[in-house]
């Protein structure tokens, strides 16, 4: 099975499904008559980011990590959303670029260096260990924190939401 075969499914089955609880979101908003900004704005803790923030990143992870084992120019994107359908919007950007790195593109991302900028810290990986180590597991978090906002909120979401199904 090729990297490819893995990340790139992988990433857009959970895109779909953030996209998804983001709707029930708006839906619960409009439902119990509470703000979107009350959504939009909420943390689960104050010094974590919000989920806005939290949706932003998780974007930003599947996108970045698709481009960085594909050897191609890391997308950057403005955060600057503040509405759900801007939201939506910033899935989708991700998405179209997620599905736009093709097989062929990811030959040889198992072994590509890859070295990035973390806070003060410049980070060494191959391919392979960048994707299990770092690429993944914060891409997940992201988007795992804004169902957690969103679900400790009440908005009525459940596992098969977060996997898209």
């Amino acid at each position: 099975m090729s990297l490819h075969a893995v990340v790139v499914p992988t990433f857009l089955q959970t895109l779909k499904g953030l996209s998804g609880v983001l709707t029930k979101a708006e839906a619960h908003c409009e439902a119990k008559k509470i703000t979107p900004e009350a959504l939009l704005t909420a943390r689960l803790f104050p010094d974590m980011h919000p989920l806005t923030r939290q949706v932003q990143m998780a974007s930003d992870f599947a996108a970045k990590s698709c481009a960085r084992l594909a050897g191609v120019d890391v997308p950057a994107y403005p955060d600057d959303e503040k509405t759900f359908a801007e939201l939506q919007k910033r899935i989708a950007t991700a998405t179209s670029f997620v599905k736009g790195i093709s097989e062929k593109q990811f030959e040889g991302a198992a072994t590509r260096e890859i070295t990035i900028t973390a806070g003060t810290r410049t980070l060494n990986f191959n391919g392979a260990s960048y994707l299990a180590s770092f690429g993944l597991p914060n891409f997940f978090f992201h988007a795992t924190t804004a169902y957690d906002i969103l679900r400790h909120n009440g908005v009525e979401v459940g596992k098969r939401d977060f996997l898209g199904m």
